[in-house]
């Protein structure tokens, strides 16, 4: 795998050390999982909705915590007090920990366990003072122009 040098971001930028230490986690992954898996998709133009298949996993088992901009998914199945004798077990229901980071603003709404599938709806709320607000130019006080007519000259 290769190593990226962040230094030079790192001097040439001014508070995007979050982003800098996003990409170094992503491409510094020991192990990608592709267990459990899961849908992104884009709802509305500020809306969200991740997916995850969870079969075999009941809404007791499973949690859903945001904490500092991560979004954390996680299973634990409860011990399996039925002896069954399983030809071929292709469910997997082994305990999981699926990690999102979310952006600024990002916030969780809701969660929906159903069919197998836990839904994940999430809403980009951008605050009042981030959006662009239109500024009026104004004039001195003292430089008001009047139009001057022929009625109005005195000679």
């Amino acid at each position: 795998m290769r190593n990226f040098d962040f230094a030079p971001l790192y001097r040439a930028t001014v508070g995007f050390d979050r982003i800098a230490d996003l990409m170094d986690r992503t491409l510094s992954a020991d192990s990608v999982t592709s267990y459990p898996p899961y849908n992104i998709e884009k709802t509305a133009e500020n809306a969200y909705r991740i997916s995850v298949a969870v079969a075999g996993f009941s809404p007791d088992e499973l949690s859903v915590e945001v904490k500092e901009s991560t979004l954390h998914i996680t299973a634990k199945k409860g011990p399996d007090t039925t002896e069954r004798s399983y030809l071929h077990r292709g469910i997997a229901t082994r305990a999981f920990e699926r990690r999102f980071a979310l952006a600024d603003h990002v916030k969780v709404t809701g969660a929906l366990h159903e069919n197998g599938m836990l839904h994940i709806d999430l809403v980009r709320e951008t605050p009042e003072a981030l959006k662009p607000r239109r500024i009026e130019i104004a004039t001195p006080r003292g430089a008001d122009t009047k139009v001057l007519t022929a009625e109005t000259v005195e000679i």
